[in-house]
Order: C-alpha cells, then structure tokens, then sequence
C-alpha cells in the first residue's frame, strides 16, 4: 500500500474513531496494521482503540510495539500506563506514567492518569497530590477537576468533593460527567433530595448511564416520600433500559447432586459491613458441596480480605479492568452459581454483567434493601418478616427466597467492650441515640424522634455519624428540634470514628436506641444489641422499612417493633422509665444474641447452603430450551 493510501486509510479510521464508531474504527485500524506493521501511528492508535473498547491485553501489545518506535511520545507511553492500570499490571503502570511526569512535568493529564493508578493501589494521600498538581497546571480542565473529586469522595471528604465537581462545572458548564459526581456527593453529604434532582439532570443529559441510574435507585430508598409501587417502578424501569441480551448457552452440566462452584462478585469483600454478615456464612459452608470463588472489586484488600480469600478456592480483584475482560474471566472459571451483595449500593458497578447470563443462577443477596429489576437475576434472598409471602412477591422482579428464620448471620467484631450499666443508673437523663448513616434521617425519623423526646421530658438524644463535626451539618439537624420547641443542649452530635472499638464504645452513653424510617439500621441494630441496648423501630411496608423487625424477632424482641409512630413513642418511653428492666436488658442482650439464628452460624451457613441447593435444582429440573432462553 502506498504511503498516500495508507494515510487516507488511517484518517478514515480516525474519522470514524473520534465520532465513537468504534466497530468501523477497529475494522481499518485492522487493515492499516496488515499493510504497515511497524507504523507508529497505526500502531498507537490501534492500541487506544483495543483499550477503550476492553480489549485489555491488546491495547497492551499494541500500544507496547508503539512504544518501541517512539519512546519519546508522552501521550502513547501514558496511554500504555492506562491500559496496564486495566491489565491489573498497577507497578508497570506505576513506572511509565512516572517516566511521563518525570519527562514532562507540565502534562496535566499525565498527573491526572498518575493519581488513577496510585488510587488503584489504595494509595489516596500520593494520588490526591497528583491531582493538585493536575489542577494547577490546568485549573480549567474540567475532567481533572471531576477526578479530583472522585478520590475525595472516596476518601470521605464529601464537601471537598462537592466543591471540586463544582469547579469542574465552573470551568465547563456542559461537562455533564461533573453532575454525576456531584450528585455522589451530595448523596454522601446527606443532601439526599438535591442528589436526587442532580441525578436526574444528569440523566436527562446520559440517559444510558447505568452507574448513575443505580446510583439514583439507591438515593430513593432514604426518601420517606415515594410508594413502593414508584421505586418499583423505577427498578423495572432499570432493567428495561439495561435490556436482556440473548442468553448463551452455558457448558455447566445439568446435574443436580454435584459439587457446585458458587462465585460471589461484590466490591464489599474487605473492612464493610457487609462482610460482618457474609463472612460466618462462609466460614462453615460445606466445601463437599460447594467450591468457593470470591471476585472482590475495589482498590482496598486488608486484613478481612485476607480471611476471605483464605476461605477461596478463587480469588480476584476486579478492580480498573474492563466490563468485557471482567465477563470472560467469570466464563472462564465457569461458576455454577454467581452471588451479587451489593445491588444498586454505590461502588456496585457491575450490576449489567449479570444481564449477560454469567452463571445458570444468578443470585443477588445482603447488600442492598430492594429486588435489582433485572430480569436475568433469578433469585433474592430474604426471610418472612423482612419480606412477607405474598405482598412482597409483587414487588420484586426476582423469585424471593425466604432461606432462615432471618437473612442475616452477624459476625460481631473481635476485642468489642464488654456492655456497661445503663448510664441513666448512674443519675444521668436517660439519653436515646442513633449511629446509622446521616442520610437515613429525614423529616419522618426526625418527627419520631422529637416525639419520643416530648414523651420523656428530661430525656436526651445523641446522634453519631459522618459529618456532625462541622457546624453547618450540625446545624442541619439541630435547627427541625428546635423548630419543634426542643432545647439545643437535649442533642448531642458526635463526628464519626474510625476504630471500631471507640464506635462501640459509644453505646456506653446510650440506654436506648432509635431505629431510622424508612431506611432502618442493620450492622447498626446488631451492633447497639450485642453492646446491650435496645433497639426501637417502625415497622413499615417494605423490606427496607423491616430490617430491624426481623433482626429483633430474631433476638426475641418482637415488643420493641412499632407498627405506628404513636406506638413507637409509647415503646420508647416506656422503656426509659423502667431503669431495672434497662439494667437487665444491659446484662443479657449479648447472650441472647448468642443463643439467636443471628449467631447459629454453622445452622444459618447449612440453611444457606440447602437455599442455593435448591435455586441449582430449578435450573436443572428446566427444560433445555428454558435454561438457554
């Protein structure tokens, strides 16, 4: 091919590379290749192309050979670096988009792609003077602003965050990835209506951004406002827009008494509460029956990992690499069934795979408080009370599996303090209190909580989370008490810690504690009962407004479940003036805890075990023309 024909060749398929036709792109890049192997530029841009379209390793191959021609292009050895980042090849990455900075200290986007890579490696001090660095070379870059913002968050900066997607908008009004990182973190500032409506602009803008439309289905659960027949809806709704690619067929052997390989994809498999309710199952399910496969997917693997992965014939993190390199590795290892535990919860952002039919079951469980809507996720599991039979079959687009007297099995954390007497013993007010996540207060739990205040005049209410010690968040929730006529100096509001065992220690000061509405507490009900402290709840509708009925069922507190706000009020009075029956309960709460299917853990692994037995013996039992379908 002559020099000319092969540069017409090449802008074609650049034309059609830059208008993201990337299928016709690909085929010319193909044909450009074959006519001149060792030309940089084809080169180059067929290894960009490979890696933005998830062919990892040969984005890899591609932009190495490119490399090699010219080791003095910044922009081809940083594409490289981008593609080992999604390689999982973090050290590689590491050394190149260093070479880039090291060489040419003012690219902004090389500092930008720098940052992506240490935060890969759950590096986030090196990765957030990467972006400043970024941002100063280029304050009017809106995608590094966007980034910036991005680890913030992750980090829990949330109003650094907001203010760095914010700038990000400033300097590209039409830039709309920084509304969707906005809306994370006014989600993550609690701010839960103004995420809401940021999402939705965001959407109106990217309507097939299925991250942000996840993102959104969990932002509603914390509203008191909408029915259960809207955020249905809204779930149908997502596995509509996701679609229903035709089922392959799977090579997994129809047999209904074999060893099964169970895969669990979540990014909640280290430090998370998720893992204080997945671990014990894991622990004693029967490895003659079942072979384990974790896929962990997010930059932090630590001392829970660890364990995890311990109890793993297969362990991977997915974390950086691409969707369609994610899907081949799980067909690869073949699981027979493919557990999700995280749904529409925030970092979940492979949730469309399961579409793709990864696994002859499909399972989602634990994470998220709702169904996924997809119609590929065959199965959720749950129990009685959190899930009533019947009424909520309705409202869910999976088959509800009701596997235990309770969904959860609570693993409590090594070295927790012993529970103390109740403080109001010691003359103190008898003082109610809350650590769920702020963004479960709203106007509903607020009225509950005023009420019960009203009904024990000299009560008090603490609140902790993430936030409470800067003074605007302080006085978001201070001022609706005393709207309603509560004195200031009644609540008290404590910032967040980091070591578990200072959190648990707060219940120290506690004597009651007060479940949110609609979202109820779970790691945070367990945990304000294993310290000896009651746990008052509402009981509503649906699953996310059940979580604690079924938790205290477990325990055998039905009494304290209210099935309206008055009766609520009147459980949580009650309690308060009975301070020998609140010694009492502060002495035997934790045993009885330990005596619940809460603590059964070989008796919950075995009833899990026997759920999954039965979801594979459906599969098996289905015509073959129906398992494919």
């Amino acid at each position: 091919m002559s020099p000319l024909k092969l540069q017409q060749l090449l802008q074609q398929a650049v034309t059609h590379h830059r208008a993201g036709r990337l299928a016709e792109a690909e085929i010319l890049y193909r044909q450009a290749r074959a006519a001149a192997p060792r030309h940089f530029d084809v080169l180059h841009l067929s290894g960009t192309l490979a890696y933005q379209q998830g062919r990892t390793q040969d984005g890899v191959d591609l932009l190495t050979r490119a490399l090699r021609l010219d080791p003095r292009s910044a922009v081809c050895r940083m594409r490289l670096g981008l593609a080992l980042v999604a390689a999982g090849s973090l050290p590689e990455a590491e050394k190149h988009l260093r070479t880039v900075v090291q060489k040419k200290p003012d690219f902004a986007e090389a500092w930008d792609n720098l940052a992506y890579c240490l935060k890969a490696q759950d590096r986030l001090p090196e990765a957030l003077e990467c972006h400043q660095q970024a941002v100063a070379l280029k304050p009017d870059h809106a995608l590094s602003w966007y980034n910036y913002g991005l680890t913030l968050s992750l980090m829990g900066h949330s109003a650094e965050a907001l203010h760095c997607h914010e700038r990000a908008l400033a300097a590209d009004p039409g830039y709309a990835l920084a509304r969707f990182g906005r809306a994370q973190a006014l989600q993550q500032c609690s701010r839960i209506a103004e995420a809401i409506e940021e999402y939705g602009r965001f959407l109106d803008l990217e309507p097939d951004h299925h991250q942000a439309r996840s993102y959104r289905l969990f932002a509603l659960q914390y509203l008191d406002g909408p029915s259960r027949e809207q955020i249905f809806a809204e779930h149908v709704a997502f596995g509509r827009a996701i679609g229903s690619p035709p089922a392959p067929d799977l090579p997994n052997p129809a047999e209904s008494g074999r060893r099964l390989r169970v895969a669990i994809l979540s990014p909640d498999l280290r430090s998370h509460s998720c893992a204080f309710f997945i671990e014990p199952l894991l622990q004693h399910l029967d490895r003659t029956q079942f072979e384990l496969l974790l896929y962990l997917d997010h930059i932090r693997e630590d001392a829970i990992s660890a364990r995890l992965r311990g109890l793993a014939g297969v362990w991977r993190n997915f974390i950086g690499q691409p969707d369609p390199d994610v899907e081949r590795t799980i067909r690869a290892d073949q699981p027979d069934i493919l557990i999700d535990l995280a749904g529409h919860t925030g970092m979940n952002c492979r949730l469309p795979l399961y579409a793709r039919r990864l696994a002859p079951v499909q399972i989602t469980y634990l994470g998220y408080p709702d169904t996924t809507g997809l119609p590929a996720m065959d199965y959720r599991l749950t129990d009685a009370i959190a899930d009533p039979v019947g009424d909520a079959d309705r409202f869910a687009t999976e088959q509800l599996v009701r596997f235990a007297p309770t969904a959860w099995t609570y693993l409590p954390m090594a070295g927790t303090p012993e529970p103390n007497p109740p403080p109001c013993l010691a003359g103190a007010p008898v003082t109610f209190g809350c650590c769920n996540n702020l963004a479960k207060i709203n106007a509903t739990t607020l009225r509950l909580w005023a009420g019960v205040l009203q009904a024990a005049p000299d009560s008090r209410l603490v609140l902790k989370g993430r936030g409470l010690g800067d003074p605007a968040v302080r006085e978001h929730y201070l001022a609706p008490f005393q709207a309603l006529g509560l004195a200031a100096g009644r609540i008290e509001l404590l910032e967040r810690t980091v070591d578990t065992r200072d959190h648990l220690a707060v219940y120290h000061r506690i004597d009651i504690a007060l479940d949110t509405f609609p979202y109820h507490g779970t790691t945070t009900t367990c945990e304000a009962l294993w310290m000896g402290v009651p746990v008052v709840t509402l009981r509503g509708d649906r699953h996310v407004a059940r979580v604690s009925a079924s938790l205290l069922t477990a325990v055998g507190h039905p009494e304290w479940i209210a099935a309206t706000a008055d009766e609520y009020t009147r459980i949580a009075a009650h309690l308060g003036a009975d301070r020998p029956r609140l010694a009492a309960l502060r002495a035997g709460l934790r045993d009885e805890m330990r005596r619940s299917p809460l603590l059964d853990h070989p008796g919950q692994a075995a009833r899990f075990g026997a759920a999954l037995r039965a979801c594979w013996h459906n599969w098996c039992t289905q015509p073959r023309a129906a398992r494919v379908a």
